[in-house]
């Protein structure tokens, strides 16, 4: 299913499994390649949550709310990730650095790679539930956004706002 954003976004590509969300991303990214382009267009119970979540999102507000989804081959690194994504509040963001950080002391290890935790945050399926557009670089850096480092700024400028 697509679903058409206003400017200045690229429009997005909703993926489900028939019961729950398994890939939201920007249509023409670097994304794309990660999901299936066989997909059937559907008129399901998730696409509509997913979309009153967007509308809401895209409205400049923090929905109140989370679509059913399911991120597959979670392994447990990327499973931690996803977590400190997920923890990110709105209008804020969190370096790959700091991830790492927090990341290792969980763990009760000294240190982690900024660059592992930038592959697994690359990893995403699900943009803008699973926050990844709000992990920049050092320094405020708009680094590494599969779905293009245009829609990852103005996302944060919305949201800012």
């Amino acid at each position: 299913m697509t679903y058409y954003t206003p400017a200045p976004f690229d429009d997005l590509r909703l993926i489900s499994d028939g019961k729950v969300l398994t890939g939201l991303y920007f249509i023409g990214s670097s994304d794309e390649q990660k999901h299936p382009h066989d997909a059937v267009e559907a008129d399901l119970p998730v696409f509509q949550e997913t979309c009153r979540w967007l509308d809401i999102y895209f409205s400049g507000r923090q929905p109140d709310f989370t679509p059913a989804f399911r991120t597959n081959d979670l392994t447990p690194f990327r499973k931690d990730v996803q977590e400190m994504m997920l923890a990110i509040p709105y209008g804020e963001t969190m370096t790959y650095g700091e991830i790492a950080q927090r990341l290792a002391s969980k763990r009760g290890i000294d240190k982690m790679s900024s660059q592992a935790v930038g592959g697994a945050v690359g990893w995403n399926p699900i943009c803008l539930i699973i926050p990844c557009h709000r992990v920049i670089g050092t320094n405020g850096k708009m680094t590494g956004y599969g779905g293009g480092i245009k829609n990852k700024q103005a996302l944060l400028e919305m949201e800012i706002k």
